[in-house]
C-alpha cells in the first residue's frame, strides 16, 4: 500500500507482491506437533495451520504470476489488485489458524471482502459487476447466519474458544441441547454458502464466469481450501457424535452436492461454468473423506485439497494464458484445435482435466483413492458408491474438453450461419509458462510419488483426530 502511494507502477507492485508472498512462504516453519504456538486464545500455529498457510501462499504466488500478464494492458487501475490478493491471503491465514469464533469471523470477512472487490475488479465489463453483486449478497447472508449461530452457542456455553467448546460438547447435557444444536446448524448454513454445498450453490457458476480468470482460481482454491481447513479444525474440536444429526446432514449434503454438481456440469458449454459445477462436486467428494472421522479423514482431506489446488490452478492458468483484452476464452468451442496452435497449453489442460476426472498417474487419482479408502475404513458404503458413480459421470464432461482441444478447427459462424473471423488465442507469457510447467510437474509428482507428502500430512493429523 505504501509502495503504491509512493509510485504507481504495475511491474513494481507485481514484483513487491510476489517478493512478499515468497518471503512469507520461505519463512514459514513447521513446528513440532508436540509444541504448537498459541497466540492468546485466538490463534494456534501448529503444523496443521502452517501447512495450510504454505498451501495458501503457494496458490497466491501462482495467482499473482498469472495476473501480471492478464492485467497488463487492460483499461483499469492495476496496482490495488495485488494489494487485495495479499489482504485475502492474510484473511485466509487467520482463518486456518483460528481457534476462536472472533478470529474465525475476522479471517473469514477479511478474505470475503477482498474477494468482493476482486470479482468486480474489471469495472468496464458488466458481467464482472454482476458477478460481484451475486457473490456479495449470498456471502453477506451467510455471514449473518454465522454470527447468529455463534451468538446462540456463546449464549448457551459462555465461551467462544474452540478448545473450551470441545470439552463442553462431550457433555450429554450440552450436546443434546437445542440452542447449541441450532447455533451449530446455523453455522453450517453459513459454511455451506462459502463452500457452495447444495442447496447453497446457486451463486457459483455466475461468479466463476464473470470474475477475472485469476480471481476465479483464487476463489476455487484459496477461499474454499481455507474454509474447509477451518471446518475440519472446528468440528474436530467440537467432537460431535459420529452418527448424530450433523453426520446425517453432512451425508445428505455430500450426496446432493456430488449429484447436482456433476449433472449440471454435463449441460455446460462454457469451461469456466463447467469448472464451477465441477468444484461443487469436488466439495462433495471432500465431504466423504471428512465424514470418515479420525486421523484418516484429516489425512485424506488435506491430501485431497493439495491435489485439488494443483489441478484447479493449472486449469485456470491455461484459461488465463488464453485470455486477451476482449475477455476470457470460456466456451468449449474456443478451445477447439488448441493442440495445433498451442500444443503445450493443450497438453497442460488435458492433464488437468484427467486429474479432475481422477485418472491414474495424476494427483487427482490418488486424492480420490484416499477419500474412498477413508470412507471404506469407516464403513461409509453409501457415500463411497455415490462417489464412484459420480466419478464415472464426470468423465463425460471432462473428456468433452479434451476432445475439443484435439479436434480440427471448425470455421466460426455468426448467428445467420455466415463465416466470421475466428478469435485466436494469444501466446502465453514466459513467466506464465514457467508456472504452468511447475504445476504440471507437481501434478505428476504427487500422483506418482506421494509417499513423503502422505507421511508429512500424517504427522500433522494426530492433534486434530
Amino acid at each position: 500500500m505504501l509502495g503504491i502511494a509512493a509510485h504507481r507502477s504495475h511491474r513494481g507492485t507485481f514484483g513487491l507482491a510476489l517478493v512478499t508472498l515468497i518471503l512469507s512462504l520461505v519463512t514459514l516453519r513447521i513446528p513440532m506437533v508436540s509444541s504448537p504456538e498459541q497466540v492468546t486464545t485466538l490463534l494456534r500455529f501448529d503444523g496443521y495451520a502452517i501447512f495450510f498457510m504454505g498451501l495458501l501462499f503457494s496458490a497466491a504466488i501462482a495467482v499473482v504470476v498469472m495476473s501480471y500478464g492478464y492485467m497488463k494492458g487492460r483499461p483499469t487501475i492495476r496496482e490495488e489488485y495485488y494489494l487485495l490478493v495479499l489482504t485475502a491471503m492474510l484473511g485466509g491465514s487467520v482463518l486456518v489458524s483460528s481457534t476462536h469464533f472472533v478470529s474465525f469471523f475476522i479471517g473469514l470477512e477479511l478474505l470475503s471482502v477482498s474477494l468482493y472487490i476482486l470479482i468486480a475488479y474489471s469495472r468496464s465489463q458488466p458481467i464482472s459487476i454482476e458477478a460481484g453483486i451475486k457473490y456479495l449478497v449470498p456471502a453477506s447472508t451467510s455471514s449473518a447466519f454465522l454470527l447468529f449461530g455463534m451468538s446462540l452457542i456463546y449464549a448457551h456455553t459462555g465461551t467462544m474458544a474452540l478448545s473450551e467448546l470441545a470439552g463442553r460438547a462431550a457433555s450429554p447435557r450440552v450436546a443434546g441441547d437445542l440452542p447449541a444444536l441450532l447455533g451449530a446448524g446455523m453455522m453450517l448454513v453459513g459454511i455451506g454458502f462459502k463452500l457452495a454445498l447444495v442447496p447453497f450453490h446457486f451463486w457459483t457458476a455466475d461468479v466463476y464466469e464473470g470474475a477475472p480468470a485469476p480471481v476465479t482460481a483464487l476463489i476455487a482454491t484459496a477461499s474454499k481450501g481455507a474454509v474447509f481447513a477451518l471446518l475440519l479444525r472446528y468440528f474436530g474440536a467440537m467432537n460431535l457424535p459420529t452418527r448424530g444429526p450433523f453426520f446425517f446432514i453432512f451425508t445428505w449434503a455430500a450426496v446432493l452436492t456430488m449429484f447436482v454438481g456433476n449433472f449440471l456440469a454435463l449441460r455446460q458449454n462454457d469451461v469456466k461454468r463447467l469448472l464451477a459445477y465441477s468444484s461443487i462436486a469436488h466439495m462433495g467428494y471432500l465431504l466423504v473423506a471428512f465424514l470418515a472421522g479420525g486421523a484418516p479423514a484429516v489425512t485424506a482431506v488435506t491430501f485431497y485439497l493439495l491435489a485439488y489446488f494443483i489441478t484447479t490452478l493449472g486449469a485456470f492458468a491455461v484459461i488465463t494464458a488464453m485470455s486477451d483484452k476482449e475477455g476470457d476464452f470460456a466456451g468449449i468451442e474456443d478451445y477447439r484445435g488448441l493442440a495445433g496452435t498451442h500444443p503445450f497449453l493443450a497438453a497442460a489442460l488435458s492433464a488437468m482435466m484427467f486429474s479432475l476426472a481422477g485418472l491414474p498417474l495424476t494427483a487427482g487419482f490418488l486424492a480420490k483413492f484416499y477419500a474412498v479408502l477413508a470412507g471404506v475404513r469407516s464403513g461409509l458404503w453409501l457415500l463411497v458408491l455415490v462417489l464412484a458413480a459420480n466419478s464415472a459421470i464426470a468423465l463425460y464432461y471432462y473428456l468433452r474438453v479434451v476432445v475439443a482441444v484435439y479436434q480440427p478447427v471448425a470455421p466460426a459462424r455468426d448467428k445467420r450461419g455466415g463465416a466470421r473471423p475466428r478469435r485466436t488465442a494469444p501466446s502465453a507469457s514466459l513467466i506464465g509458462t514457467i508456472v504452468l510447467a511447475l504445476l504440471l510437474l507437481a501434478l505428476f509428482w504427487v500422483g506418482v510419488y506421494p509417499g513423503p507428502i502422505i507421511r508429512f500430512i500424517e504427522s500433522l493429523a494426530g492433534p486434530l483426530a
